[in-house]
């Protein structure tokens, strides 16, 4: 495994010191992202215990629901080692963003470093290694989390019994994956200990269940990343850039400029804007909004195209 430092996957080409001031380090930009994004889970939760009893529960549910599902962004980030400039903050907070969505953070760099570099590669991209939904119900089903739970729960269960056999697990990445596979679970196993001995379903109300509602808002965003792009080796091509909210950018650590995070991965996250100035035009799918995003999506995935591609991937 390695950083992506210096790497390129675009034909399009930035002048050399315009490039290496938009790779600028700061530690600054993801310390403020990283102090709100926690900061607004630990109030929110607070809160939501709080009134756990009131017609207040349901909305701030949703609320804590979306943004815990949303700290997949800093786990995204920080396994890129860019968020922050001091090297040993990206495992801190990659670790504890790890923690909270069930992605251990050493597995989670492995799985997407070999997604950067295969991005859309119908044998070898991580993130065509399972089906997309290809049917409205699946894709409802999709929108509840419990996918998601089962392959995020049912990986870490998998690694933890000493089986590190995926396409994208490195035979020298294979015990630190299992190890820290096993460290999680006991993490876990301790919060299910704790709060079964107190007798508090604090951790499920206010982490379990609004992580799992979170879902329906994270899958939408994670499908419009590249279904339905192209399958060549251009990422300014085969990735798609959703224009939004500051407060969904906010939250997503500005990852929906996200063909320009794919072209130049090496540049952290707080330069993404100002790199979709300079690339904008270059941008093959550029959508105004992630309505019009996920529509798009809907009609590749419940299309032939889509089963096509399947039977292609099958046939070779």
């Amino acid at each position: 495994m390695r950083d992506d430092a210096d790497v390129r996957f675009t034909s399009h080409e930035i002048p050399r010191e315009d490039l290496h001031a938009l790779m600028a380090r700061s530690d600054a930009p993801a310390l403020v992202r990283a102090v709100w994004h926690v900061g607004m889970l630990i109030l929110t939760g607070a809160v939501l215990w709080r009134l756990r009893s009131t017609v207040w529960a349901l909305p701030l549910i949703v609320v804590q629901g979306y943004m815990l599902a949303f700290i997949f962004c800093a786990l995204h980030e920080t396994a890129h080692r860019t968020a922050f400039r001091t090297r040993w903050l990206n495992p801190v907070l990659g670790t504890l963003a790890g923690l909270l969505g069930f992605w251990p953070y050493r597995n989670y760099r492995v799985y997407h470093w070999d997604h950067h570099r295969f991005t859309q590669d119908l044998e070898k991209d991580p993130e065509l290694y399972f089906a997309k939904p290809a049917s409205f119900p699946a894709y409802l089903f999709v929108l509840t989390g419990i996918p998601n739970a089962i392959r995020r729960i049912g990986d870490i269960l998998r690694l933890a019994s000493g089986r590190a056999d995926r396409p994208w697990m490195a035979p020298a990445e294979r015990q630190p994956l299992i190890t820290e596979a096993r460290a999680y679970l006991l993490a876990y196993v301790a919060v299910a200990s704790i709060s079964i001995a107190a007798g508090s379903p604090a951790a499920l109300i206010v982490w379990i269940i609004p992580w799992m509602i979170g879902q329906a808002f994270l899958r939408p965003y994670l499908l419009a990343e590249h279904t339905g792009c192209a399958f060549t080796g251009d990422c300014l091509e085969n990735t798609r850039t959703t224009l939004t909210w500051p407060l969904v950018k906010l939250f997503a650590w500005n990852m929906p400029y996200h063909a320009e995070h794919h072209a130049y991965p090496a540049i952290p996250f707080h330069a993404l804007p100002r790199l979709h100035a300079r690339v904008r035009g270059k941008i093959e799918n550029l959508e105004p909004g992630y309505v019009r995003a996920s529509v798009k999506v809907a009609r590749y995935l419940f299309g032939p195209a889509y089963r096509q591609a399947m039977r292609d991937r099958m046939a070779s």
